[in-house]
């Protein structure tokens, strides 16, 4: 993700997450983190082809820090859900988890998501706990999840067999 993908960002940000949207504050502080030697943030846009450059239908955003991942962002225009487009976002974030030497990566998802909460189980996330109240303005709460990066790529080499 660039400076000039933060508009079309928000655009599909705000289609899915109408009441709890990140503002361009938000992508603009993320983005800072991104680029360089130490760069500490990965984020990465998919797009679909057409002949203006490509219609960006996805996004998502990892922060790393002293061997800890945490899943910033990650959404899929509705139109590409059940295309495993989710599923490339989330194997791209956690390669570059990889790349940071996280040992583990974290994740906050809405309760009432289940079609992520589905995603992340297969990746091998598991639920640690709540976040009472994490989603504002709509006072919802957050599941927190876990994957140890050890038991995915174990489960990744179990899956290359």
């Amino acid at each position: 993700m660039r400076w000039w993908d933060i508009e079309p960002v928000l655009a599909l940000e705000h289609e899915l997450f109408p009441e709890d949207a990140w503002s361009p504050a938000m992508f603009w502080s993320e983005l800072a983190h991104a680029r360089g030697p130490r760069a500490t943030r990965h984020y990465v846009v998919a797009t679909e082809p057409d002949g203006d450059g490509g219609r960006i239908v996805g996004y998502a955003g990892l922060a790393a820090a002293g061997g800890l991942g945490d899943v910033q962002t990650i959404a899929a225009a509705r139109d590409q859900w059940g295309t495993g487009l989710g599923s490339r976002l989330l194997t791209d974030l956690l390669q570059h988890a990889t790349a940071f030497e996280c040992e583990e990566v974290l994740l906050e998802v809405r309760v009432d998501n289940l079609r992520a909460q589905r995603l992340y189980e297969r990746f091998g996330f598991e639920p640690i706990g709540f976040r009472r109240g994490y989603y504002q303005p709509g006072n919802v709460d957050a599941l927190v999840m876990r994957l140890h990066m050890k038991t995915h790529e174990n489960h990744e080499a179990h899956e290359a067999r």
